[in-house]
């Protein structure tokens, strides 16, 4: 099945964009949000969660996300996700504001796993444990950004595929693929999710995984910056097609 995704916040405002409304008279879309910080200990923004709302009773989308991450600190905004601690008390905090935003907006949310390039050293969980224990606690679902995990099983020395493995398999509803970069600091490298090229062998490797762990789920493509043509956008996503199916085909 074909299906767009679409930042939330692009949205707000005022009635939806006459492409939005084009494209979902044709296409299922997913409703993608950046700008929510959750993990945040500022309040939600009542505003944020009144557009948010509102967008998502015109558009009725198939799927609502946003990260696990945080953006803002006494009101001022990052540009960028950051990770959060993986805490007892950060899970609770965690859980009280996704289960918040699941009442207002009347449906389910899928929590995106992030990049990070630091780990915080009062952690107490790994990153999948929290994920999983945040969807048990508020039956949330999961949007499984592969390339995050390589990135960080990379930056943080972890196998990516026990990740995988640690998930409910029901709870993974949507699959991100994208490419990164590779920095140098000193004598270490640090992966950077970077969506400016195509996808590399070894998030492949781990995609085909991660088909074979949770089934039919939907894949996309992010590509964000130093944009190709449209060929390479769809070659990418016949990739990600071509290894779905041929799992599926192959357990059949």
């Amino acid at each position: 099945m074909s299906w767009f995704e679409a930042h939330s916040e692009n949205y707000f405002g005022g009635t939806p964009g006459a492409t939005l409304r084009a494209i979902r008279e044709h296409y299922p879309i997913s409703l993608h949000g950046v700008g929510l910080s959750l993990g945040s200990t500022d309040p939600l923004s009542e505003a944020h969660l009144g557009e948010l709302a509102r967008l998502v009773r015109e558009i009725e989308p198939l799927r609502v996300s946003e990260h696990l991450s945080w953006s803002s600190v006494g009101g001022r905004y990052t540009n960028d996700l950051l990770p959060l601690p993986y805490t007892d008390e950060a899970l609770r905090h965690m859980a009280a504001r996704v289960t918040a935003v699941q009442e207002l907006i009347g449906r389910q949310l899928l929590i995106e796993n992030v990049s990070s390039y630091l780990q915080f050293t009062c952690s107490q969980l790994t990153e999948w444990d929290f994920l999983a224990s945040l969807c048990r606690e508020t039956g949330c679902a999961i949007l499984l950004d592969v390339n995050n995990v390589y990135v960080n099983a990379c930056n943080h020395g972890f196998d990516p595929y026990t990740y995988l493995d640690s998930l409910p398999v029901e709870a993974v509803q949507e699959i991100h693929l994208a490419g990164h970069s590779v920095n140098r600091v000193g004598t270490r490298e640090i992966r950077i999710d970077t969506h400016d090229r195509p996808v590399c062998e070894a998030v492949w490797h781990i995609y085909s995984a991660a088909t074979r762990r949770f089934p039919g789920v939907p894949a996309l493509i992010e590509w964000d910056a130093d944009i190709p043509s449209l060929d390479v956008l769809l070659a990418e996503a016949r990739k990600a097609d071509s290894i779905a199916e041929d799992l599926h085909a192959a357990a059949a």
